[in-house]
This record gives structure tokens, C-alpha cells and sequence, in this order.
């Protein structure tokens, strides 16, 4: 069985904000830098593999974020059935990768234990912390652990033939990136590890922080496991729909795909 996989970054969120809200230090350019928000979807031979679950409506309104399509749309379009999914990969807990958590009835998640320890730990008692993690969304991923429906990770680790897991941390305690080897060599998703490519291209960082030095460090593991920088997806960067071409015509500026190459 093939171990190379095709894979789709999907739009379903997206926020208008300031270029200085999105570095820590500010930035000197007084200009929108919006980010979008996303799910992947990684199809293999074997199925698919979602990695992150995104936000609901109510939270996205809540949070003033809109919300583009329903994660299950996107999915749709591509001809994925949420119930078909076997595993979901949650990148790490905060409210716009791990929402929708009824959506995939029959999956397995994927977390890494000190996600899982930091989002139900002491960290959570201060406002500050636990400002970017919503209550129900770690209760929801409590339950499905006593429903047997978590497999936890310990750093690196082999998701499927072809799929793994590495904990880069910063960002999130437990932040995970995803490598997947694919027809043009591993593409790495980021996610979170670099919200923009001018992040890692410039060695500057969010200001939703656990720990800059593992963000700055980060950054150098991301260009070891991709095949080259070009193979690195940022996890909020609009320019993503820019740089690669459309999953089948109609999609455009909503779902791409990401193991080709990019234009530029």
C-alpha cells in the first residue's frame, strides 16, 4: 500500500486584524494582516486523516471570528464523510483546532500528553493561560478519553505510513506539527509552530506564547523535516490560498491543495 498521501488545507474561518496584533513587539506597518483559519485533510490509500477540528459558529461569534464554510462543508466538498474518518490528529487544544468535537463519530484522536496535561492543569486556574482554550471543548476531549477514543503521544511518533507527529511546543505546551510524504516530498503542516510564513521567514513570533524559545527553535525543526522551506504550510496565512492551486475548479480561495508545488 502507497505510503504517500494527498493533502488539502481547507478555509473555513477568518479574522481581519492589524499586522501589529500578530507579532510579538508590534510591527511598524500600520496595515491589515488578516489571518484565516483551517483544517487539513490528508488522503491516503489507507483513508483519510483529518488533522485539526476548527470552531463552531457560536464560539467563532463569540470570539468575533468569522466563519467562511463549516468545517463539515469543506470536508464535503473534497467527498469526505465525516463518519468514514478513523483519525483526527488535534495539532493542540486551543478553540480553533479542537472544536466541532461531535463532528467525527467514529475517529480516534491524537494528542500529545502534555497538551492534554497543560489544558487540565494548574496552568488553566489563571485567565490569562487559558483565555485562547474553551471549557467545553477540553471537557468534550476529557470524555473521550474515558471513552478509549485517545491515543496519546510522547514527542515524535507514527500516525500511518507516511503520517507523523512532532512536538515542537511553544505556541501551545503540547503543540504538535504533522509531516506527510507526499508525490513532491514531506510537506510539513505547521500549524500553529508558524501562524504565517513571515514568522519563521523572519524569526518573529505570535504573541499567544507558551514559551518564545521553543517558537524561535521551532522554527529550524520545520525546515529539517520538510523537504525544503517551500514545504513548510503555515497554519493561519491567507497567502496559503495565493501560493497553491485551487482542489478542483469552484474551490478557489476556499480549499487547496498542498502536495503540489506552489506557484512562485
Amino acid at each position: 500500500m502507497s505510503d504517500t498521501h494527498e493533502v488539502y488545507a481547507i478555509r473555513y474561518g477568518h479574522h481581519p486584524r492589524r499586522a501589529a496584533d500578530n507579532f510579538i513587539g508590534g510591527d511598524p506597518h500600520d496595515v491589515i494582516q488578516p489571518l484565516d483559519y483551517f483544517v487539513w485533510a490528508i488522503v491516503g490509500a489507507a483513508g483519510t486523516i483529518v488533522l485539526d477540528t476548527g470552531f463552531d459558529e457560536a464560539v467563532g461569534n463569540r470570539r468575533k471570528r468569522q466563519t467562511i464554510k463549516p468545517v463539515r462543508e469543506g470536508l464535503a466538498a473534497l467527498g469526505i464523510a465525516p463518519d468514514s474518518v478513523r483519525d483526527v490528529i488535534l495539532s493542540h487544544m486551543h478553540y480553533d483546532h479542537s472544536g466541532n468535537f461531535d463532528l467525527f463519530p467514529q475517529a480516534r484522536y491524537h494528542l500529545q500528553d502534555r497538551e492534554m496535561d497543560y489544558a487540565t492543569g494548574r496552568c488553566m486556574c489563571h485567565a490569562q493561560m487559558r483565555n485562547s482554550y474553551e471549557e467545553d471543548y477540553v471537557v468534550a476531549m476529557v470524555r473521550k478519553v474515558f471513552a478509549g477514543r485517545v491515543a496519546f503521544h510522547d514527542g515524535d511518533d507514527e500516525i500511518a505510513p507516511g503520517v507523523t507527529v512532532h512536538c515542537i511546543g511553544g505556541h501551545a505546551k503540547g503543540l504538535q506539527s504533522v509531516r506527510v510524504k507526499t508525490k513532491r516530498g514531506n510537506v510539513v503542516l505547521a500549524s500553529d509552530a508558524t501562524h504565517l510564513y513571515a514568522h519563521m521567514d523572519e524569526g518573529r513570533v505570535f504573541p499567544t506564547t507558551y514559551n518564545v524559545a521553543e517558537v524561535l527553535e521551532g522554527y529550524a525543526r520545520l525546515k529539517r523535516l520538510a523537504s525544503s522551506p517551500r514545504h513548510v504550510v503555515p497554519g493561519h496565512d491567507p497567502q496559503v490560498l495565493a501560493r497553491y492551486p485551487a482542489a478542483k475548479p469552484g474551490l478557489e480561495d476556499w480549499i487547496v491543495r498542498l502536495d503540489v508545488e506552489p506557484r512562485g
